[in-house]
């Protein structure tokens, strides 16, 4: 019976990737006429099926859950902009996630708060294609050149292309003192 549902839930994906490089409105008319037939299938399967597995189990676990948020499951199917699930939000959070142990040792509040806004903006430029090192250069360089709103939102991470960026080259360092020209 899971490998069953496993597959309904893998045909939907299957549709996603189908649909990846679409724009949002043929995403969703491609998502109305190809996945939310498969979830209506998914609905009358689950709902045919629920009633005989016991809630305690994990397969009971997991149609609860499937039940439960159905309503949250189906939504990206309303707007093509939406993806089937949250997983690049979670992959985007993870980092921070594994970092929280050594944040609790932060000397204040403000460096929480920089440290936030300073994770939150990395996260976006790579969200938005952009390397961050060279985004924090670029912007680092421009920010004290800024002198209206305009100019600080130009160097927002939603604002800037990565053509726009130019990759610094590395800075090899000398092996040692001797090796450093005057």
């Amino acid at each position: 019976m899971a490998e069953e549902g496993l597959a309904q839930i893998q045909t939907l994906y299957a549709v996603e990737r189908a649909a990846r490089d679409m724009d949002p409105d043929d995403r969703r008319r491609y998502r109305d006429q190809h996945a939310r037939p498969l979830w209506a299938t998914l609905r009358v399967w689950l709902d045919t099926h629920r009633p005989q597995v016991p809630p305690q189990t994990a397969l009971g676990k997991a149609l609860a859950y499937l039940a439960n948020e159905w309503d949250k499951l189906v939504v990206y199917l309303q707007d093509g902009r939406l993806e089937i699930d949250n997983n690049r939000t979670e992959n985007a959070l993870r980092p921070f996630c594994v970092g929280r142990r050594n944040w609790l040792f932060s000397d204040s509040v403000a460096g929480v708060k920089a440290s936030a806004n300073l994770y939150s903006l990395i996260e976006s430029a790579k969200a938005n294609g952009l390397e961050p090192y060279a985004y924090l250069r670029k912007i680092f360089t421009d920010l004290p050149k800024a002198q209206t709103i305009e100019d600080l939102e130009a160097l927002l991470p939603t604002a800037i292309r990565p053509d726009q960026i130019v990759m610094a080259l590395p800075v090899v360092l000398p092996k040692n003192k001797n090796d450093v020209t005057k």
